[in-house]
């Protein structure tokens, strides 16, 4: 056996594992993780702190999850009652396990959407009242698509930052919350703009 080899494929399989729906209706479920390159799903303990910042309830809420990766926050929001939510998922394998967890857990207010953020963002015409932005750290994608973002969100939407380094946004964005835990920097984000969404943001 090539050794390179054998030590990539260790390293892939050491990258798959379990995340834990903390609260809501599938409360204590778990979601398969598949190992791929970038994909970190958001720890528990963030998860939880979010869904503080959000209330535990969400019923009546459109939700986006534009980078879906395990899933974990889209599903989270689905067991809180957000409906319905859209996840967006460029990578296969990923997607496949997306697809997965939704019939294990009867999420049949889930859609997964194949494809790139930015082309789901320019083609598609639904509002949301929640965003979860958490685009691989390598991309430095967070400024560009919250000045993309906008025409996506109903009025007063709520989006939820994840990335490296906290985000210096500007109006008509407002900072609800920020906190951190370890490398990964995590902020609460309102869009105040008009209703029309043929404002565009500034970061």
């Amino acid at each position: 056996m090539n050794s390179s080899k054998g030590n990539r494929s260790r390293a892939a399989r050491a990258g798959a594992g379990k995340v834990r729906i903390i609260g809501g209706n599938f409360r204590g479920r778990s979601l398969r993780v598949p190992a791929r390159p970038g994909l970190r799903p958001t720890p528990d303990r963030v998860r939880e702190t979010l869904f503080n910042w959000l209330g535990q309830a969400m019923h009546g809420l459109a939700c986006l999850d534009l980078f879906a990766g395990s899933g974990a926050l889209g599903f989270e929001a689905a067991s809180r009652g957000a409906e319905p939510v859209v996840m967006v998922e460029s990578d296969r394998v990923a997607r496949a396990g997306l697809e997965r967890s939704r019939v294990e857990l009867g999420a049949e207010q889930v859609r997964i959407v194949a494809g790139d953020a930015g082309e789901f963002l320019a083609r598609d015409r639904s509002r949301f009242d929640v965003v979860f932005l958490d685009p691989p750290f390598r991309q430095n994608a967070v400024p560009a698509l919250l000045g993309t973002l906008h025409p996506r969100l109903r009025p007063g939407a709520r989006v939820y930052v994840e990335s490296d380094v906290p985000v210096a946004a500007a109006w008509p964005w407002v900072e609800l919350k920020r906190a951190r835990a370890g490398q990964v920097s995590y902020q609460l984000l309102r869009w105040d703009g008009d209703d029309q969404g043929d404002i565009p943001g500034n970061v």
